[in-house]
């Protein structure tokens, strides 16, 4: 019975696998050019503040996040930060963690580092532990696991980030990323390069516009199997504003499109031709700097919801999406921190 149980659990992973992994690389071992959601795992976004607000970021990010959301605003902080997230998703079995560590450089400048990991861990490989007693290519009622023969392995995508960001001025400050990405299922693995450019303005002290252009160069990923996959260019293009509200708090909207160029068509919100639109809306109330409730709608038509808190040194962030109409896939949680060395001894010289 133990065993009846084992062997349905391993079935059930190893389609869920397949599902979730090779439906963004199903030709993965075959030759030829990749596909259009090669950098997928890149889209899903980092922090609880900005995924409470549907991803729109863009122009609102002045933060250690900076290094995803838009490199030029890195320059913005002036002590040095760390930040991590954990998020779990289909039932726990995906797991995707964020790293990021960043540090002022000089009078106007910053550097920083991310990590990004999306994995499924621990999946059951039974290549070499089904016996087909019958020979004719089914696990029917003949057939047996031995289960001792059973292999497990790991399907990960990792993405690390080095982010250059200078302030041209009170308005304006700009930068750029180096990417290195990594993909890996079972013994197939791949590698590629890519580069971001980011810039963010202040139009006014309270009405802010920002533009990152991920992977500007197109970033090529070679497999191990001679399989070539393209990562192609994509604009987030974004705008916030600040509104009072009485005299202890703000309410901030913001609006970020996605531009894309992998002629996604009814994929997307809208397109011509090639050229696709995904929209990311947010709003965001901030008490006194002390706390902030969110809410937003993202580009895959989820609704979103935040709350922040900031404590001394320290920022707690939370985020909830739900995928509406199939409640298999789950809810998704996630909370993110942030700590700012903010000492006198640590602060950006000049300032």
């Amino acid at each position: 019975m133990q065993k009846s149980k084992i062997a349905s659990l391993i079935v059930f992973r190893r389609i869920l696998y397949i599902f979730l992994i090779f439906a963004s690389s199903s030709t993965l071992f075959s030759q030829g050019t990749g596909n259009k959601y090669a950098g997928e795992f890149l889209a899903i976004g980092v922090g609880g503040r900005p995924l409470g607000m549907g991803g729109a970021y863009v122009s609102l990010v002045n933060d250690v996040t900076s290094g995803y959301w838009n490199p030029g605003a890195l320059a913005r902080m002036n002590y040095p930060q760390f930040s991590l997230m954990h998020d779990e998703r289909f039932g726990n079995l995906v797991n995707y963690d964020y790293g990021s560590v960043a540090l002022p450089w000089g009078v106007n400048a910053s550097l920083g580092l991310s990590v990004i990991r999306l994995g499924v861990d621990d999946v059951p490989n039974t290549t070499r532990a089904w016996r087909d007693l019958n020979n004719n290519g089914y696990f029917d009622q003949g057939d047996r696991i031995e289960y001792s023969d059973i292999t497990f392995f790991n399907a990960a995508d990792w993405a690390f980030i080095a982010t250059y960001s200078k302030k041209q001025s009170d308005k304006l400050s700009y930068g750029v990323n180096l990417k290195v990405i990594s993909r890996s299922i079972d013994d197939g693995s791949a590698w590629g390069i890519g580069f971001d450019v980011g810039a963010i303005y202040n139009v006014t002290p309270k009405f802010r516009i920002g533009a990152n252009l991920q992977d500007i160069t197109t970033t090529l990923l070679a497999w191990n199997t001679g399989r070539k996959e393209l990562i192609t260019p994509t604009a987030k293009i974004g705008g916030s504003y600040d509104i009072p509200f009485f005299k202890t708090g703000r309410i901030t909207p913001a609006v970020d499109f996605d531009v894309r160029f992998e002629n996604r068509k009814f994929a997307s919100l809208a397109n011509v031709g090639p050229v696709s639109f995904d929209m990311h809306a947010g709003l965001e109330y901030g008490f006194k700097d002390l706390f902030a409730l969110r809410v937003g709608y993202n580009d895959v038509k989820q609704l979103t919801f935040g709350a922040g808190v900031k404590l001394p040194k320290l920022n707690l962030d939370y985020s909830f999406a739900k995928f509406d109409g199939n409640d298999q896939l789950g809810n998704t949680h996630r909370i993110s921190v942030t700590f700012t060395l903010e000492d006198e001894k640590f602060k950006r010289k000049g300032q």
